[in-house]
């Protein structure tokens, strides 16, 4: 047993990489072996994505097979910033309640997961009057337009009726003059009361003082074509529902 313990260490580190820089008659590597194993999980799922890419995403949208497959996807892919329950998280959307950045057509979300996204809030402090006390006229603006209440509150009013021109002269551009905001830029909509980066007076400051920046990563080099197709009508879903 001894002698045969020698001889098949001799065999393995001929074979196998384990002497310093020496990369083994078979050039086999971690990283050689999850690809082929990659290589051949995809030759045997390749037919099922194929099926499932004759679909529309509406469609999948209602096929259990495609929404559990997706749901793995999701949570290999996606969970890291929107969590497991898709709820996502200070500064990642939640995906389940049909308010959308760039839209929630299908069309939409097959861009969003295929090529990314990337959001840009430049500081406005200097534009809007370059003052604390401008800045905070213009939270309390914006606080009201999901906040009606604030309208008419005394310490809040003379604030708001000094922002408002300044909100629609130069925050209407991307936000539009009513602050229901844009799918084609990305601008959220400020009268909904879902806030992505909070809604204390506190965060409303910070992104008006120093902006704001956030990105999705294209997972068109990551995911197939036909994986990313799956995605979009699981993520289509989640809003679907809420909407029931």
């Amino acid at each position: 047993m001894y002698l045969g313990t020698l001889v098949f260490a001799a065999l393995y580190l001929a074979l196998y990489p384990g002497l310093g820089r020496y990369t083994g008659l078979l050039g086999w590597t971690s990283a050689n072996q999850w690809e082929a194993e990659v290589r051949a999980i995809d030759r045997t799922t390749q037919p099922i994505f194929e099926e499932m890419g004759k679909m529309s995403v509406e469609e999948l949208a209602n096929d259990q097979e495609a929404l559990a497959i997706g749901g793995r996807l999701f949570g290999n892919h996606c969970a890291i910033c929107h969590g497991s329950d898709a709820r996502g998280a200070k500064g990642y959307p939640n995906l389940t309640d049909n308010d959308w950045l760039y839209g929630g057509k299908p069309e939409d979300i097959l861009k969003s997961i295929t090529d990314g996204r990337k959001g840009i809030m430049p500081s406005f402090k200097a534009a809007i009057g370059g003052t604390d006390e401008d800045v905070r006229d213009m939270a309390l603006y914006v606080q009201s337009l999901s906040r009606p209440d604030l309208i008419d509150s005394d310490g809040a009013k003379a604030s708001i009726e000094r922002a408002e021109p300044k909100f629609k002269t130069v925050c209407a551009a991307c936000h539009q003059a009513d602050g229901t905001g844009s799918h084609m830029l990305g601008a959220p909509n400020l009268t909904d009361n879902i806030w992505l980066h909070g809604a204390r007076l506190d965060d409303i400051e910070n992104a008006i003082t120093n902006g704001l920046e956030s990105e999705m990563p294209a997972h068109k080099d990551v995911l197939p074509k036909g994986r990313i197709h799956v995605l979009a009508a699981y993520v289509y879903s989640l809003s679907q529902k809420s909407e029931d």
